[in-house]
């Protein structure tokens, strides 16, 4: 059970909504309390109903008593249908806490599905519910069901504690879904948007943001988030006035990397005039060439030049030089990853387009989606193993099993790979141990995969992959053989699956500006370019607060502990060849309504140091 500073304010909450529900437990309870095991005992010798009833009192004694895995193995293995309807809600306040404890979101909104019923139930009940609802939600990345069902339980209690909740969601949402959101709302819902809307005008100028937030607050006395600033903005107080106003970037002019630092510099530049034309305070950068790769050289000049913040270096080398000391002169925003398995330098921040985070927000996914066996097919590269080992990690510490696994040569026979991959016997495909497959290739070898499982009777089965299989422009004529397969891609590349438009997209002046005859790769790099330098200003901000999100060109910017920048990206699907909104994963109609969701059943390794990690370059 999470025991952490924010699972104790969960539990302090969801104490303060449900106290009465329930007679106090206490010394005399619990030495009445039938044995777990008896009750169970006798649940298999009873009738459906009655033995459903035995179990969910067996699950609530063992809760009680501490175990929390076997009442939640009882609670979530009964038959809730059989249950009358005040056992019901009972068992689904049971099993909602302890699921969401044990962080298994799918059997959260299993349980909380009885909102979506006509059940008399207490009103404590149902905002305990649907606040374990809301949460699960944004874990899984839903953010506006979440935000509605959130917002719903405050609305209700008035109470403040949901705040940080509420906030977290809502600088998550894109336009789009703001708009959504403020379709006829209620004074509470308009409050938190405006405030929202203040914040995305202000952009990385903490002191003008802080300035706006204060006269809202003034005006809006009785909103909960003027009562009680979510944490976020409280702490910001504490970076008035230390906005950075001098940024020195190092960045190669010469050299392999010069082309792509070249594209990172323009979508830099391209931020830095949108921002100015939008009245935001805005930084002074000065470019420092950084061929030299003399490190102690390039931060004495990036002092010289007055600098608060470092941007760069890119090479991958000088990087990991960077990640092995204990701290690094300036608070620097490396462009790539190092080659250690942790970042060891305090003020070193670390962002690149890492192929390993789509890999694994590949394994949350599909385990969300009720898959448990994976089959994995990834090339026989160094790039292929980095990426397929941190699929294999993320998918196995959730509980699912990889049950088949080929690495294939990039230039070799499709079916050469899915043969032995499902374990195809007489030209038909033997599903009976997996159930569904990550995928890492690029687009000549992926779109040649799905005729294969065709070919071999499996085409229903569920395909996962990564951005690396779209060249980034629809292309009908060549994709249609991707249909219905599942991958993540930047927001500037499927602005349509994404945002719902192009008008939608973060930055929007300067996708404008950028995207004109623009190659899909460098237009990638562009992209990581405007975060780059979104992120560079609030480094402040992304070091005193944590949990700091930047909703970036490149997807949801967040710093890890070690100081490594996590994207998480929005999920695509092919249909008729071009990126479409994933209607498979989750019933947006549902989501755009009551916020309740409905789950459905379950070429060259040559490594030269790029950050645009496609397998064809590190």
């Amino acid at each position: 059970m999470d025991k952490s500073p924010r699972g104790l304010l969960l539990a302090a909450l969801l104490a303060l909504m449900v106290a009465g529900c329930a007679a106090p437990t206490g010394i005399v309870d619990r030495m009445t309390d039938p044995e777990p095991q008896t009750l169970l005992e006798r649940a298999a010798n009873q009738p459906p109903a009655e033995a459903a009833a035995t179990r969910l009192e067996a699950a609530d004694i063992l809760a009680r008593r501490g175990d929390e895995a076997q009442a939640f193995e009882v609670a979530e293995s009964l038959d809730d249908s059989l249950l009358e309807d005040a056992q019901r809600v009972r068992w689904a306040v049971l099993l909602s806490g302890l699921a969401y404890d044990l962080e298994d979101d799918s059997s959260v909104l299993q349980a909380t599905s009885i909102l979506e019923e006509d059940l008399a139930m207490e009103n404590d009940d149902r905002n305990a519910l649907r606040y374990r609802q809301g949460l699960s939600l944004g874990r899984i990345g839903e953010a506006l069901a979440s935000s509605r069902a959130l917002l719903r339980v405050q609305a209700d209690t008035d109470n403040p504690v949901l705040n940080d909740d509420i906030w977290r969601q809502l600088t998550r949402l894109n336009r789009q879904e703001l708009a959504s959101l403020g379709e006829d709302p209620g004074p509470l819902t308009a409050g938190w948007l405006e405030v929202i809307d203040l914040q995305r005008q202000s952009g990385g100028d903490i002191t003008r943001f802080l300035d706006r937030f204060g006269d809202w607050r003034d005006r809006n006395a009785n909103h909960p988030a003027a009562r009680r600033p979510p944490t976020e903005l409280s702490e910001l107080r504490e970076l008035r006035d230390q906005d950075v106003r001098r940024i020195a970037v190092l960045l190669p002019e010469s050299g392999p990397l010069a082309d792509v630092a070249e594209q990172i510099r323009r979508g830099m530049q391209a931020r830095h005039r949108e921002a100015g034309d939008n009245g935001e305070t805005t930084p002074q950068m000065t470019f420092i060439d950084a061929s030299s790769g003399d490190l102690q050289a390039l931060y004495a000049e990036a002092n010289m030049a007055g600098a608060q913040v470092v941007i760069g270096p890119l090479d991958k080398d000088q990087v990991t030089e960077l990640e092995n000391r204990s701290s690094v002169p300036l608070p620097t925003l490396a462009l790539n990853y190092g080659y250690g398995e942790r970042n060891n330098a305090e003020n070193l921040f670390q962002y690149g387009l890492s192929a390993e985070d789509e890999a694994r927000q590949a394994a949350r996914r599909a385990y969300l989606d009720g898959h448990r066996r994976s089959a994995i097919l990834v090339p026989d590269n160094d790039w292929g193993e980095r990426v397929g080992n941190a699929f294999r990690r993320e998918w196995e510490r959730q509980g699912g099993s990889v049950t088949s696994a080929v690495r294939y040569e990039p230039g070799g026979s499709v079916a050469g790979a899915v043969r032995p991959l499902l374990s195809v016997s007489g030209e038909r495909a033997q599903l009976g141990n997996v159930d569904m497959m990550f995928l890492l290739a690029l687009p000549s070898y992926a779109r040649q995969v799905p005729p294969m499982l065709d070919f071999y009777y499996a085409s229903d089965l569920p395909i996962y992959a990564t951005s690396h299989l779209y060249e980034g422009r629809p292309q009908p004529r060549i994709d249609h053989d991707l249909d219905d397969v599942q991958f993540v891609d930047i927001p500037w590349l499927i602005p349509n699956a994404a945002v719902g438009g192009e008008n939608a997209v973060p930055f929007f002046g300067s996708y404008i500006a950028l995207r004109e005859d623009n190659d899909p790769g460098l237009f990638k790099l562009n992209a990581m370019g405007v975060d780059a330098y979104e992120l560079a200003r609030r480094l402040p901000q992304l070091q005193a607060i944590s949990g700091s999100e930047v909703q970036g060109a490149t997807g949801i910017l967040r710093a890890e502990s070690d100081g490594r920048i996590y994207r998480e990206m929005p999920w695509a699907t092919f249909a008729n060849g071009v990126p479409q909104l994933p209607l498979g994963l989750i019933n947006r109609d549902d989501l755009l309504g009551d916020g309740i969701p409905s789950l459905r059943d379950p070429d060259s390794d040559a490594d030269n140091g790029s950050v645009f990690d496609d397998g064809r370059a590190r």
